[in-house]
């Protein structure tokens, strides 16, 4: 096993402790978070320390192979994988949901609207919808991906997707948050790239936002 692989795999699993461990001794989060602004100086400073981490674990000079920052084999292909693990989803998020509530155990399903802080939803949101896919995908789809395909295609798949659903630090949101990453490491695998899941990604959490508001 390479030192990039054993860093990686220690960082993720790290990570996924410490996301359960807080999720276990600070208990569900209020759902209003997405309304306050220390909520994205949060997030800015915990993903910009993955970042980092990912950043240093790629190695200097590898980069852009590890992180499958290439156009995609075929645009057309990967829509077509889009499309399907967007049907997936949704067919197992409308099978789980009113069993799991996923959503609210994230914390980004508000009781209601406030327009009094739509501003820090919007930045919220955009940050989730355009920073976090990024990073998450290069972390997960980029750099993991390639590290660990060595072990074969389907092993790369499946530890990603599971190691992806470990880091969110969730229980009742973990089977949709597993299938979404084995769901997009696949369309890495087919596409050979990361552009196509950050896209994919980024709408998905887009709606996610757009859709705990409105229903």
């Amino acid at each position: 096993m390479s030192l990039p692989l054993v860093l990686w795999t220690a960082f993720v699993l790290a990570f996924a402790t410490l996301s359960y461990a807080g999720r276990a001794t600070g208990g569900k989060p209020k759902p209003d978070i997405l309304y306050q602004w220390s909520t994205l100086a949060a997030y800015a400073v915990q993903y910009l320390v993955i970042a980092l981490i990912v950043w240093g674990i790629a190695g200097l000079g590898r980069r852009r192979a590890l992180f499958a920052l290439r156009r995609p084999t075929s645009w057309r292909r990967a829509a077509k994988i889009a499309v399907g693990i967007w049907i997936g989803i949704a067919v197992l998020s409308a099978a789980l949901g009113s069993l799991l509530h996923p959503g609210r155990e994230q914390g980004l399903t508000p009781t209601r609207w406030e327009p009094a802080h739509a501003a820090a939803y919007v930045a919220n949101g955009v940050f989730i919808a355009v920073l976090v896919p990024i990073v998450e995908e290069l972390t997960f789809r980029g750099l993991g991906f390639s590290l660990l395909r060595r072990y074969g295609e389907w092993t790369a798949i499946l530890l990603t997707g599971l190691l992806f659903g470990l880091a969110h630090g969730l229980v009742e949101a973990l089977p949709l948050l597993v299938a979404f990453g084995v769901g997009l490491a696949y369309l890495r695998s087919r596409a050979d790239s990361v552009y196509p899941g950050m896209i994919v990604h980024g709408v998905f959490n887009a709606a996610s936002l757009v859709f705990s508001v409105v229903h």
